[in-house]
């Protein structure tokens, strides 16, 4: 078992992680529960600063919020001095609400409305990452209706696919996603982004997918666009101040996965748009990237307490936790895969092999197949390790089941940072079928 960040078993046995016991937590604010280590979260924020500011590199390393979005995780990364990737009314909406500098955001997203646009614009913030022509008119229309002009990246597909998974891909051609970079609509977006007095090129962006290992998709993307970014020079007098190679920074969830470090993302990437632009006469254009998983995913851990067992003789022994898909939906979407302890046997070795199941009547409502564990009971506390990317984000009121609360760790002391939801919550928004007249 590897352990993340400040995690680690204190003297009587229990994980601790931000130097709070765990099964503490787990008393305190109940189960699920989330624990973020900010600790970990801050250093991997200065892991990437620290290498372009060590480079000499004009950057912006802008948090893709959509990896784990509450106001105190956003205000985390404005201490941090880090940009803001949004993708919704709502995720900006949160950023407002925490005070985050709205020059900072750059907003992205496919299908953008008139009301998010609208929004956007009137809160002023630094960059839109323009997905379509039908974006690309109406952010135009508004701004012209409002007399402003809004600085924007295009999002452009270079046709790479990297390894990772098929629902993860985002920079192939075929793609949801942006302008085709080779079937000429990243041709016809650059020329109307520049007929346009009240829409500000600043360049373009692009985002190969997630999950990923290895640096060679980016610097083939850099490749392909620095190429195209020859033709336009040429032909429009177009030179690009920022490029945005997006993020998808993998992180180690198994021992199956082999990340590299933050510093090697960037240094890769660094020298490969410094060779493209010496090779095109261009100056070196402002890089940006946004790490969302890489920052918070493996800060993560869930506490689950233990519930019921059944046993398929000489087949399988589950065991069950108080929460499962509703917290954490990856495992049913992703195949995705998850180390976990007992956090109050943290030292104790492995009895039997059992697999960890959901409470959501679901059958494929499972956490982890296979988990060696020490005999587990309903006193235990079971720790899901590597939660902290689309866990919370993606959690939902399946069997209407209640979202955890979060907590945030730190140097002894621990924050809670979002409340448990509760059963009158979720009835909040619920409207009778009819009036009724008490009798």
């Amino acid at each position: 078992m590897q352990f993340h960040g400040t995690a680690k078993v204190n003297s009587i046995g229990h994980l601790e992680i931000g130097g709070i016991d765990t099964v503490k937590l787990a008393e305190q604010y109940g189960t699920p529960l989330y624990i973020y280590d900010v600790a970990l979260i801050r250093e991997r924020a200065r892991s990437f600063k620290r290498t372009f500011e060590s480079l000499g590199i004009k950057a912006q390393v802008a948090y893709a919020s959509k990896a784990f979005s509450t106001v105190a995780m956003v205000q985390l990364a404005a201490e941090e001095g880090l940009s803001l990737d949004v993708v919704s009314g709502g995720e900006l909406y949160t950023a407002m609400a925490a005070g985050f500098p709205p020059e900072k955001i750059h907003f992205h997203g496919n299908n953008k409305s008139l009301e998010e646009l609208d929004m956007a614009i009137e809160k002023e913030i630094g960059c839109f990452v323009v997905d379509n022509f039908y974006e690309l008119e109406m952010l135009n229309d508004l701004c012209l209706a409002k007399g402003k002009q809004v600085n924007v990246l295009l999002r452009v597909t270079p046709g790479i696919e990297a390894h990772t998974h098929d629902y993860i891909l985002t920079g192939q051609e075929d793609s949801k996603f942006g302008f085709g970079l080779q079937n000429g609509q990243a041709d016809d977006a650059v020329e109307a982004a520049l007929k346009s007095k009240n829409l500000k090129l600043l360049g373009v962006h692009c985002h190969i997918g997630s999950q990923i290992f290895e640096t060679t998709g980016f610097l083939l993307a850099a490749k392909k666009i620095f190429e195209k970014l020859n033709e336009w020079k040429k032909e429009k007098s177009f030179e690009p101040t920022v490029l945005n190679l997006g993020g998808g920074f993998g992180i180690r969830y198994t021992s199956e996965d082999d990340p590299i470090p933050a510093s090697q993302y960037v240094e890769e990437i660094i020298d490969e748009v410094k060779k493209q632009a010496k090779r095109f006469d261009m100056k070196v254009p402002e890089i940006w990237i946004e790490p969302g998983r890489s920052l918070v995913g493996d800060a993560g851990t869930t506490l689950y307490r233990i519930g019921s067992r059944k046993e398929v003789p000489n087949v399988r022994q589950y065991v069950a936790v108080d929460g499962g898909m509703s917290d954490n939906i990856r495992p049913a979407l992703y195949q995705a895969k998850y180390e976990a302890i007992l956090a109050n046997k943290a030292l104790e070795e492995p009895e039997e092999t059992v697999s960890i199941a959901g409470k959501a009547c679901e059958s494929g409502d499972m956490l982890i197949w296979d988990l060696p564990l020490p005999k587990a009971g309903s006193t235990d506390i079971l720790a899901v390790f590597c939660t902290g990317a689309y866990g919370y984000s993606m959690a939902n009121n399946y069997n209407r089941i209640p979202r955890p609360a979060v907590v945030f760790v730190e140097n002894g002391k621990e924050r809670l940072v979002v409340k448990r939801e509760t059963f009158e919550d979720m009835v909040r928004l619920d409207l009778p079928l009819e009036e009724r007249v008490n009798k």
